[in-house]
């Protein structure tokens, strides 16, 4: 086992000599107007929305390119103070799961909702590792508007994945645990071959609204589930999971996980999984998780517990799943945009295998096995292989497609990315990335139509990259002009949290899409207010409603008495601007929560607690006018118990 190890050590540091670990400095890899190609005028617009992954911010973030600005953070799987979500009373629902309320996870991959294989942007999805969750945001608002908990699974890395009409969200398991009741997942780790299993999930996606549903789940090896992809055109309806850990430890995984020479790419035939299921074919179980939806009408997210899930077992179902050989322990399966080839990345393997989708239904027709795995169907390796790129570099983790017929595979060791022709598998380019470059992304890259244009690097490491800020430093990301035969770096800007995907689209696709404010008379929420003269202070109990109304440039009202320590106090404010662009913020002062940063036409929650007798200002946390200062209130605080009567006003001086 030593000399094996030792062995292996050494042909990686081999590799990492004749490629270059360390790229030879910025200087010469940006000529003089890679300037001009990122400028963006001021008043003009990035041509490509780019989604990027916040990793364990649990976030997402809208970067502009090729200009590499930051937009917006989206809030996910995260509490986020900069607007409340999480904290305010509508949105604590988007964040419950089966575990009770979790604010925050941590958030990998990025998919952007297709059509016929192409980008459409009405969505976009993203996973949270930690509590297994698939969140979907709305690309008009730029809100998370569904989140939906994934059970039998454990560490959800392997997800979001689409279908080519975003029939389904795809998930795998990273982490393979035991499912069932008590007593059957109370085992001991040791028994990991016998007791633990994997499971594939597909959620599917309303084509008009968008909700999500868990439809059924597949039962699957204990294996770790990596990243996947959907077949397209030719290949649409099957799916294609890569898996490392075939080995099935269950410790000290660095050494235990890659005794193999192969590992598997998993091939799903979601189309034949649907035809069982009409057969009524499939068991329901038992289980627990939460969906998560977000009203517009109402301004709330609305959490329902269910209970059940239809699993398929793919021993008893001989054509739903098959196996193909991959060395060796691979990271990231691509499909190309025609659909016929599929790529696997297997980060400790010296070459890059390509696969043939039709090769594989030969294969299949043929029973070209070389055995089976737990009664599943293994392939052979040769039947199935369109052949292998050569010394591509050292690491291959992620493919991505120009739309010209090259491939673009990141190279985490070697610190690079390799351009190779699809058909020859041969190699025509590479560049250095700055350092330990993760995913890479072209827009529309996993699509069956990229844009080839430009290309973005998502690395790990940027010791000398950016001012120094401490023992931490920014991620990086970098931008490639891919138009020509040749690569060239032409930006460098840091990332919010970790990235690790993303994807990007043309913004012409969504420009004229956007919402800018919500209409207030389609405001459906119970506290809404419709105007100033709404605005009340009302007591149930130990319960303080203030009906609150923002405009600019004052709170209505904005003094209130007679509230008492111990009082659950509830500002429902309703901003009640119908313009672009001018949203109120609420923060009260001592209250452990967060501020509300409350959109035109919205109306949203703060709960406060007063612990303390006092005089307690409140104020707009965002600027709207050349009062914004001005924009304030008081709110008295007296001891428990006591006579103060309750009033409220504006306006009115003693």
């Amino acid at each position: 086992m030593k000399t094996r190890m030792w062995l292996l050590a050494g042909a990686a540091i081999a590799m990492a000599f004749a490629y270059g670990c360390k790229p030879k400095g910025a200087q010469s890899t940006i000529s003089g107007d890679a300037a001009s190609k990122v400028y963006v005028p001021p008043g003009q617009y990035d041509e490509f929305y780019n989604i990027i992954s916040g990793g364990f911010n649990g976030q997402m973030s809208v970067v502009g390119l090729p200009s590499g600005r930051v937009f917006k953070i989206l809030p996910v799987f995260s509490v986020h103070p900069e607007n409340g979500y999480g904290f305010s009373e509508e949105t604590k629902p988007m964040l419950n799961t089966a575990n009770g309320f979790v604010p925050w996870d941590d958030l990998h991959h990025i998919a952007i909702s297709t059509t016929n294989a192409e980008h459409d942007a009405r969505w976009a999805f993203g996973n949270a590792n930690n509590t297994p969750r698939i969140a979907r945001v709305d690309l008009t608002t730029f809100k998370t508007v569904e989140i939906i908990e994934i059970p039998n699974s454990a560490g959800n890395h392997s997800s979001p994945f689409i279908t080519e009409n975003t029939e389904y969200v795809v998930a795998g398991t990273r982490f393979s645990v035991p499912t069932g009741t008590d007593e059957n997942r109370d085992v001991p780790i040791s028994t990991y071959k016998e007791n633990f299993k994997g499971h594939i999930s597909f959620i599917s996606v309303d084509p008009q609204t968008g909700e999500m549903d868990l439809s059924f789940q597949i039962e699957a090896p204990p294996f770790n589930f990596d990243l996947a992809r959907a077949g397209k055109k030719k290949s649409h309806g099957w799916f294609f999971f890569s898996t490392y850990n075939t080995e099935m430890a269950h410790t000290l995984l660095e050494v235990n996980a890659s005794q193999k020479d192969k590992d598997y790419i998993m091939a799903v035939n979601w189309k034949k999984a649907e035809e069982y299921i009409k057969q009524g074919k499939g068991k329901k179980q038992s289980v627990k998780y939460a969906h998560n939806v977000w009203d517009e009408h109402t301004h709330t997210g609305v959490s329902t517990i269910k209970n059940e899930v239809l699993v398929l077992d793919p021993k008893e179902m001989k054509d739903i799943v098959y196996f193909i050989p991959c060395p060796k322990s691979p990271h990231g399966t691509d499909t190309d945009p025609t659909g016929e080839y599929i790529i696997g990345s297997g980060k400790l393997a010296a070459i890059i295998p390509v696969f043939s989708f039709t090769k594989m239904l030969n294969a299949i027709e043929n029973e070209d096995f070389e055995g089976t795995l737990q009664g599943m169907p293994v392939l052979k390796y040769e039947s199935v292989l369109h052949g292998e790129v050569q010394k591509p570099g050292l690491g291959p983790l992620h493919t991505e497609f120009d739309g010209k017929g090259f491939a673009y595979t990141s190279m985490f060791v070697s610190s690079e990315i390799v351009k190779w022709n699809i058909e020859t598998l041969e190699v025509v380019d590479r560049v250095p990335t700055f350092y330990s470059v993760g995913h890479l992304m072209i827009p529309g890259g996993p699509t069956g139509k990229p844009h080839g244009k430009y290309m973005v690097a998502y690395n790990k490491i940027t010791k000398d990259r950016y001012l120094p800020t401490g023992p931490e430093l920014a991620h990086s990301a970098q931008l490639y002009d891919i138009s020509g035969e040749k690569m060239q770096l032409i930006l460098d800007f840091p990332t919010i949290g970790e990235p690790h995907y993303a994807e990007a689209f043309p913004a012409s696709l969504i420009m004229d899409k956007q919402v800018k404010f919500y209409k207030m008379e389609e405001n459906n929420h119970p506290r809404a207010l419709k105007g100033i003269n709404d605005a009340r202070v009302e007591r149930d109990g130990n319960k303080v409603h203030i009906y609150l109304t923002s405009i600019r440039s004052n709170f209505r009202p904005d003094n209130i008495e007679g509230v008492r320590v111990g009082d659950e106090v509830y500002f429902h404010m309703t901003n009640l601007e119908q313009d672009w662009d001018v949203p109120h913020g609420l923060a009260v002062k001592g209250a452990n929560t967060a501020e509300l940063l409350v959109m035109p036409g919205e109306t949203a929650t703060l709960k406060w607690v007063p612990d303390r007798v006092g005089i307690f200002p409140f104020y707009c946390t965002d600027f709207c006018s050349a009062l914004h200062q001005e924009m304030q209130g008081y709110i008295r605080v007296s001891p428990a118990g006591s006579n103060t009567p309750l009033k409220f006003s504006t306006g009115e001086a003693e």
